[in-house]
Formats: C-alpha cells, sequence, structure tokens
C-alpha cells in the first residue's frame, strides 16, 4: 500500500479516477489522495456526478504517470462519510479544505477509501515492475 500511496502522493501532482456513467466510461483528474488509519482516502462532493457514480457502482480505475513509470489501480472506493476522524484528517492535510467547504458539518463533504485494490507499476516499456494487492 505504501508503494501506491507514495506513487499518487509523492511521485504525481494529479491521477485520473474512471468511473462507469450509465453504459459509458467517464474520467477525471483528482489530486492529492490521504492517508489515513492504513487507508488510502480520497474526498469529493456528493453533489458531484463522480459521487453519484461511485454510489451506482464502486468499482474504479485510477491511473496515474510521473514522466517516466505509470500506474493503474483496480478497486472498489469504499464510502466512508460518517467516519469524523477520517473528516478531520483530511482537513488538516488541505489547508483549503475548509475554504472549499469541506467542513465536518457539511454533509455533501464525502470520503471514500481504495478497498480491494490491484495495483501495478509500469516501466515506459510496459513492462509491469511491481503489483500490489491490498
Amino acid at each position: 500500500m505504501e508503494e501506491t500511496f507514495n506513487f499518487l502522493k509523492v511521485r504525481t501532482q494529479v491521477n485520473y479516477i474512471s468511473t462507469i456513467d450509465g453504459n459509458r466510461p467517464s474520467c477525471r483528474p483528482f489530486g492529492d489522495p490521504v492517508l489515513f488509519d492504513g487507508k488510502i482516502y480520497i474526498l469529493t462532493n456528493a453533489r458531484k456526478k463522480v459521487a453519484k457514480q461511485i454510489e451506482t457502482n464502486n468499482n474504479v480505475c485510477i491511473v496515474a504517470y510521473d514522466n517516466k513509470d505509470w500506474i493503474r489501480i483496480n478497486c472498489k472506493l469504499v464510502d466512508d462519510s460518517a467516519n469524523m476522524e477520517a473528516k478531520k484528517a483530511i482537513i488538516t492535510e488541505f489547508d483549503w479544505a475548509e475554504d472549499a467547504g469541506y467542513t465536518l458539518d457539511n454533509p455533501d463533504f464525502k470520503t471514500f477509501y481504495l478497498a480491494d485494490v490491484t495495483s501495478t507499476i509500469y516501466g515506459q516499456d510496459e513492462k509491469a515492475k511491481a503489483t500490489y494487492n491490498f
């Protein structure tokens, strides 16, 4: 898990999360993840299409590239929005979070953690360098 988190947090600035929108794929950029309680978390707003898509089908693919290697993460995103400690950790991690409306009393503040993860890092030759399951 540490290698996957490091790739998303340190080695890249942006990762892309693909979901299913009806019967079509949908992909959008996401920022830094947060490591809390041994899990990798992401945040979003419940009003965004991505949150609704994850609610309908929580199987996602996350991809990122660091100008040398790339990572593909197939996983489920588990809604953990009731976990106030996770939300506090996210707010603490990002100085912009509260200004953006991510406050503990905001019901639209959604937190998800990665579960049932298969994470593979590939080199430029497209050969797998490492695979992690957690």
